[in-house]
């Protein structure tokens, strides 16, 4: 009898391992392109981090995040690592939101832009919550070794709320930008001199569905032509249009793919083609915030048809959120993010190696084998 049931729970232990494996193995077809694969530290001084940011500078990539006891803490700061000879260095503190009496504040959501032939900016924000911040602005003249003492940007101005600028042809910065206070709202801060002087464009219109989104990703289709994806409480990424070069805006519109109410970013490559990093997570009908896992990655060529071709997280231990992707001179994408709330990751893709399937209706295909997660696998995440 014993022999029965010892032989029993090897089969089923051989079942279940081969099953894990052949998952594995689907998983894997996911994650081809992947050519490097790592954290920026292994142990740091606070518990929690969040919120990535990247550039490629003169002097090699710098990588930006918040980190703290907890988001909204007072202590949470502003850290950067540089990357020398292909590791990281340890991440230092660059600001922090001590006030001249002597209060401390939370610090939130960096973004680097490195000036073409010029420095390297550091935005962030400071203040006890999204809707009350403001906008704060650092620069670098040695690709993030050292930095200016810190200058408020002008009344009313937050700089990228979290994801990167773009410089247009006609020598524009078009800092994608939103507030939280009264509703959701996107708007854009537009800078002809690097952050001498600012104006605005916006808000963008809600659209027939009302859409509140917020932290818009900046794409540039050419001649003028302009595109923006955003985070939205309404279970869809929101897009726009511009036929201006930001100028004007159409209304807000949801796009065919999902969104989890957590950030995403977006870049255009040189071959024009189109980037979007994102958790592929559809809400409940009943509450449009998801699990923030797994992390994918999309591919279009006109924005509008998106293709799946990897997917950089997948466990049901959330969160991997808060993203930024750009890519480098040597024409490699660059992933960062968050990590579990413990760590900030870094993947390095090139995207000449991706296989693309077309994502229908908002469904992210099957492989054999391999199924992305329900809305049922994982629960809601909660900040």
């Amino acid at each position: 009898m014993k022999s029965k049931v010892v032989i029993s729970i090897i089969v089923s232990f051989l079942f279940l391992s081969g099953a894990q494996a052949q998952e594995r193995n689907a998983l894997y077809k996911w994650r081809k392109g992947i050519v490097k694969n790592e954290f920026i530290y292994d142990k740091a001084p606070f518990p929690s981090c969040h919120s990535a940011t990247i550039a490629e500078t003169p002097t090699g990539l710098v990588y930006a995040f918040f980190g703290g006891t907890h988001e909204r803490h007072p202590d949470v700061e502003i850290y950067v690592s540089r990357q020398e000879n292909g590791k990281w260095l340890t991440p230092v503190s660059a600001a922090n939101g001590i006030q001249e009496d002597g209060k401390r504040l939370p610090t939130w959501n960096p973004v680097l832009y490195q000036i073409p032939n010029g420095d390297l900016m550091l935005f962030y924000k400071v203040g006890p919550k999204p809707s009350e911040w403001w906008g704060m602005l650092k620069r670098s003249k040695d690709g993030g070794k050292t930095w200016s003492a810190a200058e408020k940007l002008p009344e009313g101005y937050l700089g990228p709320v979290k994801n990167k600028p773009v410089l247009l042809s006609n020598g524009n910065l078009i800092c994608p930008t939103s507030t939280e206070g009264n509703g959701w709202n996107i708007h854009f801060e537009i800078t002809s001199d690097f952050g001498k002087t600012w104006r605005k464009v916006g808000p963008v219109g809600r659209g027939e569905d009302n859409i509140n989104a917020i932290q818009p990703s900046v794409l540039d289709h050419g001649n003028g032509k302009l595109q923006i994806l955003a985070r939205t409480r309404n279970w869809a990424i929101a897009e726009s249009w511009s036929y201006d070069n930001g100028e004007t805006w159409t209304p807000l519109k949801k796009t065919t793919l999902p969104n989890n109410n957590s950030g995403t970013d977006a870049v255009t490559m040189k071959n024009g083609k189109h980037v979007l990093v994102y958790n592929h997570v559809l809400p409940p009908k009943d509450n449009p915030k998801g699990a923030r896992t797994p992390l994918n990655v999309a591919v279009s060529k006109d924005g509008v048809n998106w293709n799946a071709v990897l997917i950089l997280e997948d466990s049901p231990i959330s969160q991997y959120s808060y993203p930024a992707v750009i890519q480098t001179s040597d024409g490699l994408l660059h992933f960062a993010y968050t990590w579990r709330r413990e760590k900030m990751k870094h993947v390095v893709v090139d995207p000449k190696k991706l296989k693309a399937r077309p994502i229908k209706n908002g469904v992210w295909p099957s492989v054999k084998g391999y199924t992305l997660p329900t809305l049922e696998t994982y629960k809601a995440e909660e900040e």
